[in-house]
């Protein structure tokens, strides 16, 4: 079975003022998320639907890719008929990603349960901000290209520190690079032919922790993100605060006590100024530990056993658990989540900011809440996509089927020539939608090139 693009925009709305179909497949995707594999009678009971509302959802699911059987996981001797269980397709759709950094950008692809398949790094130490894009968007396209391998390539994220406005596609703010106002998913957008969502970094690593890391995420967390930047992000009940303009997590000027280091803003003692990347590695450079104010050198130089090096880091941890243990008076979450280089690499860093989050605190005696992202190192990359897959958990249909008509037109005739206007003719991306059960469908091309689409 295979559908046409007329059953495809027939299929990706309910009624006229009706969004029944589009949460119940929210809830069924997520469900399956959270609980597979999973049988349908079992979807059923911890969704409240109705058996059949959820067989009804999984099918359309399914034709459009994003969960897929699993026979060879039945359990038969029960009563009845055995009951196959499903899970998210990891081996179908992607997502793809971007972290722009200060020194260095991360382009990636991930599946749908936010596992990392593909990615790649561009270093574009000290460049000006249009270098950077320069940079990034030259090198996307291939990258897609090449790693995605013909699988769907659904939507893309990217994130990036300082202020951002999702709602916008704008980073208003990054003082590092040097960035205003910018029309990044614009951007993106015009080089890709793809949906693209765009948000914080600290943001994005917790809406990735609420959807692919610890269940006690979704009932309160507090991130923060130590790197060149320092960022937070506050989540309550799996919904992360952006506040007015999505100006929500600016914690550079946070008092952390740090004698004797001068903050541009005149005082002494802030965050940024004492603990970020930046600081750390111009300090290490001054007291001769490396010779580049770079804090990878920094880490790899503790890691050998230099002393020194190991004294700034752990001097850098006690100072974020003391922004930790100020944010979590004022919130008390159930989790407090650190993204820190060191910390990420050596949990020794992790317990010392443990430690000082328990003695700076007026609410919290275990240092157990505080940890690191699910991802590990790959906190990056998972970032990147994560604003793409939290879209796409929102609403799966309207992120998959609408887009689909959209930016994607089907391919036909014997040489599977692509009927759609030309956007990118450089970008040789596919993307296969399997539409049925056995996953024996027509390929959506999302690339809108005005040449034959012979990239399958």
């Amino acid at each position: 079975m295979s559908l046409s693009s007329a059953d495809l925009r027939g299929r990706s709305t309910a009624a006229p003022g009706d969004g029944r179909r589009d949460t119940n497949a929210a809830v069924v995707f997520r469900a399956v998320l959270d609980h597979g594999p999973i049988a349908r009678s079992g979807i059923a009971r911890v969704s409240g639907l109705s058996p059949a509302a959820v067989s009804r959802q999984y099918l359309g699911l399914a034709q459009l890719g994003l969960v897929r059987e699993r026979p060879e996981l039945t359990v038969g001797g029960s009563v009845g008929r055995p009951q196959v269980p499903v899970d998210i397709d990891t081996d179908g759709p992607l997502v793809g990603g971007l972290h722009i950094g200060v020194p260095a950008s991360t382009y990636c692809l991930l599946d749908l349960r936010g596992g990392v398949v593909a990615r790649a790094q561009a270093d574009h130490p000290g460049m000006a901000a249009d270098a950077v894009l320069g940079t990034v968007l030259g090198r996307l396209p291939g990258f897609l290209a090449e790693r995605a391998c013909g699988r769907p390539v659904l939507a893309f994220g990217a994130v990036i520190g300082g202020w951002v406005d999702p709602g916008e596609g704008t980073v208003v703010r990054h003082a590092a690079l040097g960035m205003r106002e910018l029309p990044l998913r614009a951007r993106l957008e015009s080089v890709l032919g793809l949906p693209v969502h765009v948000d914080n970094h600290a943001r994005a690593i917790a809406k990735a922790e609420i959807l692919f890391g610890r269940p006690a995420a979704r009932r309160s967390l507090v991130h923060l993100f130590i790197g060149n930047v320092v960022d937070a992000a506050v989540g309550i009940a799996g919904v992360v605060h952006h506040g007015p303009r999505s100006a929500a997590g600016d914690i550079d000027h946070l008092p952390v006590g740090a004698r004797g280091v001068r903050c541009g803003c005149g005082r002494t003692g802030c965050l940024r100024a004492a603990a970020s990347d930046t600081a750390v590695a111009e300090r290490a450079v001054r007291e001769g530990v490396v010779p580049e104010p770079d804090v990878r050198l920094v880490v790899d130089a503790a890691a050998t056993g230099d002393r020194r090096a190991d004294r700034l880091l752990r001097e850098r941890a006690r100072l974020v658990g003391r922004a930790a243990a100020l944010l979590t008076d004022v919130l008390n979450p159930d989790v407090v989540l650190v993204t820190e280089m060191s910390s990420l690499l050596n949990p020794e860093y992790l317990a010392v900011m443990g430690a000082e989050l328990v003695a700076r605190s007026h609410v919290c005696d275990d240092p157990a809440r505080l940890a690191p992202p699910h991802a590990g190192p790959a906190v990056l990359p998972v970032a990147g996509g994560t604003p793409a897959l939290s879209a796409l958990y929102r609403n799966p249909l309207r992120s998959v089927i609408s887009r689909s008509v959209t930016f994607g037109h089907m391919l036909t005739g014997p040489d599977r020539s692509c009927h759609s206007a030309a956007v990118n003719p450089e970008l040789r991306l596919v993307t296969r939608r399997h539409v049925d059960l056995r996953r024996q469908a027509s390929a959506i091309c999302a690339v809108r090139s005005s040449a034959p689409c012979r990239c399958l």
